[in-house]
C-alpha cells in the first residue's frame, strides 16, 4: 500500500485526504477559510482514526504551498513539514495554479482551449497562470491586476477556460469578448488531488526538508501599526 496524506489550505475550501496511490480513501472538506488552521490537524487525525491507519504508514505528505491564502500556506507547509521530519517519509510541495489548471482539465471534456485559474487577491488583483491541456505553461504564474485587456492576445487565438475564486470578476470586466470564455468558480476535487500527488510520487518529485519554501509569488504585506 502506498498510503500518502494531501494538504490543501490555499483556498477558502481547505482539503485533507489519505489515498492510497491515486484513490481516495478518506477526504474531509472545511468551508470556512479562517477556521483551517483549527480544521487541519483535528481532521488529519479523524481521517486517520476513520481509516484504522496509523502515521508510520505513510509513505509520503503532499501539500499545496501556494500562491493563495498566507496564513493557509503557512499552516499547511508548517504542518507537512513537521509531520515528514517527524516520520522521516518525503514531502511534495503542489503549486495551487498547476494543481487547479490540472483539476479543471481532468474535469473539462472540450480540451481545446487554454486554462487559467484566477485566485482572488483582493480588489482587482489575482494570482494567475495560463495553461494547455497538456499542462505546459503558457503563462507562467504571477501576480496580475486584472483589466479590460488581460489576456486579449490569447482570446484572440483560442478560447479560454477561467475558473477559480477571481473568475467572475474578471468576466464582468470583458462582456465584449466573453463568447470565446467560460466561467467556474471551481478550484480543486479530491480526486484531483489523488492524482496529481501520485503522478509526482511516482517520479520521485521530492523537496528538500530543510530548503522546502513557500509559494508566496509576492512578498507578504501588513500594514504597520501607529
Amino acid at each position: 500500500m502506498n498510503y500518502i496524506l494531501n494538504i490543501h489550505t490555499t483556498s477558502e475550501k481547505a482539503i485533507v485526504s489519505l489515498c492510497d496511490q491515486d484513490s481516495v480513501l478518506a477526504p474531509l472538506v472545511n468551508d470556512h477559510s479562517k477556521k483551517h488552521a483549527a480544521f487541519l490537524h483535528t481532521g488529519i487525525h479523524q481521517i486517520l482514526q476513520q481509516t484504522g491507519i496509523s502515521p508510520s504508514q505513510l509513505k509520503a505528505i503532499g501539500v499545496t504551498g501556494g500562491p493563495g491564502s498566507y496564513t493557509g500556506i503557512r499552516v499547511g507547509l508548517a504542518t507537512a513539514k513537521g509531520l515528514c521530519f517527524a516520520l522521516k517519509i518525503p514531502l511534495m510541495i503542489f503549486n495551487t495554479l498547476e494543481l487547479m489548471a490540472f483539476s479543471a482539465i481532468e474535469n473539462t471534456a472540450n480540451k481545446n482551449g487554454l486554462f487559467c485559474p484566477l485566485i482572488d487577491a483582493r480588489r482587482m488583483e489575482v494570482f494567475t497562470a495560463v495553461y494547455d491541456a497538456r499542462l505546459n505553461e503558457v503563462i507562467p504564474p504571477s501576480a496580475m491586476i486584472l483589466d479590460e485587456h488581460s489576456f486579449a492576445d490569447l482570446l484572440q487565438e483560442k478560447p479560454i477556460y477561467f475558473f477559480g475564486s477571481g473568475a467572475f470578476k474578471f468576466k464582468d470586466l470583458i462582456k465584449d469578448r466573453i463568447s470565446q470564455s467560460s466561467f467556474s468558480d471551481q478550484e480543486v476535487s479530491c480526486e484531483a488531488i489523488a492524482a496529481f500527488s501520485w503522478n509526482r510520487f511516482q517520479k520521485n518529485q521530492f523537496e528538500n526538508l530543510l530548503t522546502a519554501e513557500p509559494i508566496y509569488i509576492k512578498e507578504f504585506y501588513t500594514p504597520t501599526k501607529k
